[in-house]
């Protein structure tokens, strides 16, 4: 009878604190109110953040769900919601119709770079490159990554520039930055 219930303790217990505590010795960093956790991928991860809606409903109609859960790496440049409302009005509208699809697929993989890029890797191609570091992007443009302070941003092939809000988000298949701004690959 004490095995039994010593037991159901255990599983309650399990149940109720296991989460936290899985969350806790993954190092999680939070984004858009929740927490992103490295064993889970770039879209796992993207779903539960609530400044990352706009994103995932991109990346669901550029039909981009199943390369963004493969295997990677990936480093994702992620704009917010605050980033695409800076857009022209209508312009995400206009983008998520689907004879508009290969066009936000061009969008969304300008934000993507392959392999897994820390900020520290970014700062050190920086530095490399005498303050700027051409990243290329799996779109086929380029990124260009560059520091003022500590404060890490890309600018795109048309002069727009967009601040890292959030670095080093790391995902099974990757790292996430958060970025307030999106980039446009050339037109």
């Amino acid at each position: 009878m004490k095995t039994t219930k010593f037991l159901s303790i255990a599983i309650v217990f399990t149940l109720l604190f296991g989460t936290a505590v899985f969350a806790q010795k993954e190092k999680t960093v939070m984004v858009g109110g929740a927490p992103m956790y490295p064993s889970k991928n770039i879209i796992e991860n993207a779903m539960n953040s609530k400044d990352h809606t706009t994103l995932v409903a991109a990346v669901k109609a550029a039909d981009l769900v199943t390369t963004l859960q493969g295997k990677g790496p990936f480093t994702v440049f992620a704009p917010t919601n605050e980033a695409f409302a800076k857009l022209p009005k209508g312009t995400v509208e206009t983008l998520l119709k689907p004879e508009n699809k290969s066009k936000l697929q061009s969008i969304l993989t300008y934000h993507v770079v392959a392999g897994k890029m820390n900020s520290a890797d970014i700062a050190k191609a920086i530095k490399k490159g005498n303050g700027k570091a051409v990243l290329a992007t799996v779109q086929g443009g380029k990124l260009t990554a560059w520091m003022d302070g500590k404060t890490l941003y890309i600018t795109d092939e048309n002069g727009n520039k967009s601040k890292v809000t959030i670095a080093d988000v790391n995902q099974s298949n990757g790292v996430i930055h958060v970025v307030d701004t999106v980039v446009m690959p050339k037109a």
